[in-house]
């Protein structure tokens, strides 16, 4: 692969890393200990990801439990989860928080699709931006120093790329919602 291109072959792949982050977090019925990775607790004046004050654990299919090391955190960690957007009531029992996923309604099912749909749509936005960038910068290089045909090549082989990535967030959609609905 030529290096003008890997560049952007490069930030492709980070664009589709960041969408599969993104659906690891969306909750599909049983618990999944990725919903906290964008939590914060304020540990001595530092936020801190929860997964570095305690161990969180998956008890059961549908509960997260979380045991600090430090107890007296457990007051910090049931309100970063309460002000978050994850909509479960954390259970604090003096030694452990508890996490109770409810079963999904059908309702619920079809509005996490929608969201994964949306959120496939925008990491395909992404990548073809990212083309774009890379055929803008291309034509800016026909001015100084290579030819034609070379610029030819350079934007198939990106748009070659391009559509690998796009069919990788294609099945990646499939897969989750396919998850979603069928748990």
């Amino acid at each position: 692969m030529d290096e003008r291109v890997k560049v952007y072959d490069d930030k492709m792949q980070k664009a589709v890393n960041f969408l599969e982050a993104d659906f690891a977090a969306i909750r599909a019925g049983r618990a999944n200990p990725h919903v906290l990775d964008k939590l914060r607790v304020d540990y001595y004046g530092t936020p801190t990801p929860i997964q570095q004050v305690g161990n969180v654990t998956v008890p059961e299919a549908r509960i997260i439990q979380i045991a600090p090391w430090d107890k007296t955190l457990l007051k910090a960690i049931e309100k970063a989860i309460l002000t978050s957007d994850i909509g479960i009531n954390p259970s604090n029992d003096g030694s452990v928080i508890r996490l109770v996923f409810p079963e999904l309604t059908e309702e619920r099912r079809k509005d996490l699709v929608k969201d994964i749909k949306k959120k496939g749509e925008d990491g395909k936005v992404a990548v073809r931006n990212i083309r774009r960038d890379g055929n803008d910068a291309f034509k800016k290089l026909q001015k100084a120093e290579i030819s034609e045909d070379e610029i030819k090549e350079l934007s198939d082989e990106l748009q070659k790329i391009t559509d690998k990535y796009i069919k990788d967030i294609d099945s990646m959609i499939d897969a989750k919602s396919k998850e979603i609905m069928t748990v």
